[in-house]
C-alpha cells in the first residue's frame, strides 16, 4: 500500500504513480491509502485497491491524487492498534510512505512497534492467531517527500 503525509510536495504524484505501476508490474496487489495516516486509523472506503489506469494522467498534477492530512489519533498507541487492524484484514503488510521527517519517523515507529500491536489484536480477539503468524512483520519504504530541506544523503 502506499500513502502520502503531511505537507504536499513536488513528485509525490510521480513517487505515487512509479510505487503502483512497478508493484502491478511485479505483480503485487497495490492498494492506496487515502488522506495519510487519517485513511489508515479510519480504514474502510480510505484504503482501497490501485489499478494501472488509476495513476494515468497524474504527474503533471500538484498536491498528491490521494491526499494528505496529520492525524492526531496516529500519534496514539490506540491509533496505531486501529491502523494495524486495518491492514492486517485486507492483507497488508508492505507500505510505502511518503512524507517528511514526522511522517518517516511515524512510519518507522510503526515497524518498531508491529509486533506488539498484532499481540494486542489477538489478546483483545480483533484477528485471529492464524492472521496475527501471517502477517506478523511489517514492510515499510520510506521516500522523502518534503519541501523542508531538512533530510541529507
Amino acid at each position: 500500500a502506499v500513502f502520502t503525509s503531511g505537507g504536499d510536495s513536488q513528485g509525490m504524484n510521480a513517487a505515487v504513480r512509479a510505487v503502483v505501476r512497478f508493484g502491478i508490474y511485479l505483480g503485487c496487489e497495490v492498494y492506496f491509502i487515502k488522506e495519510g495516516y487519517q485513511g489508515m486509523v479510519d480504514g474502510g472506503k480510505n484504503i482501497v485497491k490501485a489499478d494501472w489506469a488509476s495513476v494515468s494522467g497524474i504527474i503533471h498534477r500538484g498536491g498528491t491524487v490521494i491526499g494528505s492530512a496529520r492525524c492526531m489519533d496516529f500519534k496514539e498507541r490506540w491509533g496505531r492498534v486501529k491502523a494495524a487492524n486495518n491492514l492486517i484484514n485486507l492483507g497488508i503488510t508492505n507500505l510505502v510512505a511518503i512524507g517528511g521527517d514526522g511522517s518517516l519517523t511515524g512510519a518507522n515507529q510503526f515497524r518498531e512497534e508491529w509486533s506488539s500491536l498484532v499481540k494486542d489484536l489477538v489478546d483483545n480477539n480483533q484477528i485471529s492467531a492464524d492472521q496475527a503468524t501471517k502477517h506478523g512483520h511489517l514492510n515499510i519504504v520510506g521516500m522523502v517527500g518534503s519541501i523542508d530541506n531538512d533530510f541529507c544523503g
